[in-house]
């Protein structure tokens, strides 16, 4: 698979093969409101954590070596905040039956999840949630992804 090699806010979170475009908005920077008054260190941290996004094809729940590397650096990230939840949110693209699109989007989350686990990440941390079809702006490969977020919100 391809890794977008270009300068980004964190590098690390960039080794995605999508497009560029799709590069860019895999990096949505994580704001957990409850930091911001919160006066603790690590919530104040927190906030500048990016939301960790790996991709799928089609009705896949494959993880190649791009996402391998992404949910390498989640695990990583975990690591560092112990106390903190981790979730992670499946999602697959509005074609086809609700039903289905739940399912597939719970196998995706649950496949990153187990990812994280042997990686390292505490179960009992781990809290999966498969939002089933979602609409995308340019490409359907927007929808067929899974999102990991550290901390709370």
């Amino acid at each position: 698979m391809a890794v977008d090699a270009s300068p980004g806010p964190r590098d690390s979170f960039s080794p995605v093969s999508e497009p560029k475009r799709m590069q860019r908005r895999a990096f949505l920077p994580f704001l957990g409101l409850a930091a911001l008054g919160a006066g603790c260190a690590e919530r104040a941290e927190l906030i500048a954590q990016p939301v960790h996004v790996v991709f799928f094809e089609g009705e896949s729940v494959a993880i190649g070596d791009a996402a391998l590397m992404v949910l390498r650096d989640a695990a990583d990230v975990a690591s560092r905040y112990p106390n903190q939840p981790v979730r992670v949110l499946g999602f697959a693209d509005p074609e086809g039956a609700p039903m289905a699109n739940r399912a597939l989007s719970g196998a995706r989350a649950q496949a990153v999840a187990s990812t994280l686990a042997r990686f390292g990440v505490n179960e009992a941390r781990i809290r999966t949630s498969a939002r089933g079809g979602t609409a995308f702006v340019d490409t359907p490969t927007e929808s067929r992804r899974v999102e990991v977020r550290i901390g709370p919100q």
